[in-house]
């Protein structure tokens, strides 16, 4: 650290401010905050998963409490209503708190309980997105990407701003969390972000009139066992007519409830239907291995094997019996 250039004191150009509070414009402040946060809540009993250094977990007899932390945003959840008033006063104590009450919105996410379980849907985010591309008044569309043609590198000619292509896409990436119906369509619009053109900004176009015609969707999570964890995996062979290389997409499910989907091309190029299907199987089952060690932090175990399903009879062949491969 030094002066900075106009204010450096001739008499002791050596000196700097001792930092005594951590600001937002810091680059150390998010470290600062998580350290002071975490070390305070360690007080009082909690101990942070080492699968989601966001979760803090409280266990003590029957007593569960989980606490969710972005940034200043906190999801508070406990066994009894007791220990959630006991939680608060002791966080309270240490932060300038608000209790918001039930949970109904998270980091724009919006929740509505029914006699089920939860809604989770992201509507008026998705309304923002279609009004800043200027579509708030689009026909809908009845699938968000066409089927029949792959977008490759040199399709089309290049457009002349993609800032705004940059920025939609980037958004429909958070739009993710409760639409798992646009994942390989965002997915196949953010290959291109380095280089955007008119083919790829109709596939966009497309993607935000389904959106349009199904704003009401969301996610439902519902009160089910969760004895099992069930992966489902597949893969499209070269796929990608630039670089042949497949993409890769699988989801999970914990009892009826959907917690997990991914869509992703791969990193090498695959010689085979096989070897790129059992490239997506090796995936499903690190991620599926990585969700029985979260639920076991949770004090919530998974007794029973995870199945992981595939369409492939050689991927099956070659994951039951390693020996005949490299």
């Amino acid at each position: 650290m030094h002066q900075p250039p106009g204010l450096r004191d001739k008499e002791k150009p050596g000196h700097v401010c001792l930092l005594k509070k951590a600001l937002y414009v810091l680059k150390q402040a998010p470290r600062a905050w998580y350290h002071r946060f975490s070390s305070f809540v360690a007080t009082i009993g909690f101990s942070h998963s080492k699968s989601d250094n966001s979760l803090f977990i409280y266990s003590h007899g029957r007593d569960l409490t989980y606490i969710l932390l972005y940034v200043d945003d906190i999801v508070l959840t406990t066994s009894s209503d007791t220990l959630r008033t006991t939680i608060m006063s002791c966080l309270s104590s240490e932060f300038a708190m608000t209790d918001l009450g039930p949970l109904s919105s998270f980091l724009g996410i919006s929740v509505t309980r029914h006699s089920g379980g939860l809604f989770l849907s992201q509507t008026s985010y998705a309304a923002d997105i279609i009004a800043r591309a200027n579509m708030s008044s689009c026909k809908s569309s009845a699938t968000p990407v066409d089927t029949k043609a792959k977008l490759s590198s040199s399709s089309g000619s290049t457009i002349d701003d993609p800032t705004l292509y940059r920025s939609l896409v980037g958004a429909l990436q958070y739009l993710n969390f409760t639409r798992p119906d646009i994942s390989y369509a965002v997915q196949q619009v953010c290959l291109y972000m380095h280089d955007p053109r008119k083919e790829y900004m109709h596939a966009l176009r497309r993607i935000l009139r389904y959106l349009q015609g199904t704003l009401q969707l969301g996610l439902h999570l519902y009160s089910s066992s969760i004895s099992g964890l069930i992966s489902y995996t597949d893969a499209d062979w070269g796929g990608c007519p630039d670089t042949r290389r497949s993409t890769s997409s699988y989801c999970v499910f914990l009892g009826d409830n959907l917690i997990s989907w991914f869509a992703k091309r791969q990193p090498t190029i695959s010689k085979s239907s096989a070897e790129a299907e059992y490239r997506g199987v090796a995936n499903v089952v690190a991620v599926s291995c990585w969700l029985r060690s979260l639920l076991l932090k949770l004090h919530c175990p998974i007794k029973k094997a995870t199945i992981v399903y595939c369409d492939n009879v050689s991927a099956v062949y070659l994951s039951g019996n390693p020996v005949q491969h490299q």
